[in-house]
């Protein structure tokens, strides 16, 4: 029996042995390791700067607190954000603590991404940031944004968490915005054990979140940077605060892990393409179902099915049958995510209908892709599906 799961580990021997060096060393906090990879990930996706933290979560959180925290503050309490319908949670809670008013903006049926002529609709005159979701590995149409926010002086932060690797010609997806994040969590293109990275050519954000990555001090800047005076006395320096920061940083397993991952991280992301390639070979012309279409060159975090309106099946049948083949599934992220009861908290507006959104919510779902060859497994789905 051929199980189809939705990930699968990322690791060798190469890992196990990284990890063994710092168990040698016996300095299991964040240190050269970290810094080495970060330094690493900045050169492969082109940044200038790169800070890791300890999730995707963390990520989104870290980037949207630097925003409140520069000299001429880019954001403050009560501006508008416009947000996607549908992405994960983090994306919206960060937004939510740091006191924004949130407009959730429908997404379109084929790309998952902005519904990009309900966006240009949705701006107004007090829209301060655009949240681009890169959904399920798929790139935002970054010409068509970049013109609107260019045009309204908006910023354009990126949660790239789903979407490592991605491209919108030729340039990764995560350094479109003023910031990009990334997860390295296991399900994703690679696996740190937990992680995750910001990036941005920012020098002044890039300080801002080096001290609200751990505890808001002064400790981790270099002595020349953008925040604060630093003396020679490391003894002074040791707890001295400048923000309200948080304890967000990685372990040095995970830094040591992440420069092993990213070596193969172009190996990875070539058999997810070739995987993808085969899934939509197989589904993009069926009869029940639509696919997720690829704006320029995903990285193909997973395969998204939505039943299409004429046809007469359920999702629930769909799910019991692949549930039955050992073929695992989930929502497309979230779904609605304006369904949620937690939106009470919020300030926000949902600014039109969510009809797309609401649609795949209760029509839609996804598999997983991986970084292996998952011929066998698709051709299963395939086979499967088609019995129904």
């Amino acid at each position: 029996m051929i199980k189809y799961s939705l990930a699968s580990s990322t690791w060798d021997d190469k890992e196990i042995k990284a990890i063994n060096k710092v168990i040698d060393s016996d300095m299991y906090t964040m240190g050269k390791g970290v810094q080495k990879f970060e330094e690493e990930f900045a050169e492969f996706v082109n940044s200038k700067y790169a800070v890791m933290v300890n999730s995707g979560s963390s990520a989104n959180l870290i980037a949207i607190a630097a925003l409140f925290y520069t000299k001429e503050n880019k954001l403050k309490r009560g501006d508008e954000v416009i947000v996607p319908a549908v992405s994960w949670s983090t994306t919206y809670f960060p937004l939510y603590q740091y006191g924004l008013k949130l407009k959730f903006v429908d997404v379109d049926i084929n790309t998952l991404n902005y519904d990009l002529d309900k966006l240009e609709e949705a701006v107004s005159s007090e829209t301060k940031l655009i949240v681009a979701v890169n959904l399920l590995g798929n790139p935002n149409d970054f010409d068509r944004i970049n013109k609107l926010t260019t045009a309204n002086n908006i910023i354009v932060f990126e949660d790239n968490c789903e979407s490592m690797g991605a491209e919108f010609k030729g340039k990764q997806t995560g350094t479109f915005g003023l910031l990009g994040s990334y997860s390295t969590f296991f399900s994703h293109h690679m696996a740190t054990m937990e992680g995750g990275l910001i990036v941005t050519d920012n020098e002044e954000l890039y300080h801002i979140m080096l001290s609200l990555r751990t505890h808001g001090w002064t400790r981790n800047l270099p002595k020349e940077n953008t925040l604060v005076e630093k003396s020679d006395d490391w003894f002074e320096e040791s707890f001295k605060f400048i923000l309200p920061g948080y304890n967000v940083r990685p372990i040095e397993m995970s830094g040591v892990i992440g420069s092993e991952q990213l070596k193969k991280l172009p190996s990875f992301l070539a058999q997810r393409r070739k995987n993808a390639a085969l899934f939509v070979s197989l589904f993009q012309d069926h009869k029940d179902f639509l696919i997720q279409q690829d704006i320029d060159n995903s990285s193909w975090f997973g395969f998204s099915l939505i039943i299409k309106p004429e046809s007469k099946l359920k999702r629930t049948d769909v799910i019991n049958l692949l549930t039955e083949n050992h073929i695992d599934s989930r929502p497309i992220v979230t779904g609605d995510f304006t369904k949620n009861k937690v939106l009470e908290y919020f300030d926000y507006e949902i600014f039109g209908e969510m009809k797309n959104a609401k649609y795949l919510d209760v029509n839609g779902f996804f598999v997983g892709n991986h970084q292996v060859d998952l011929t066998q497994e698709i051709n299963k789905l395939h086979r499967v599906i088609g019995t129904l």
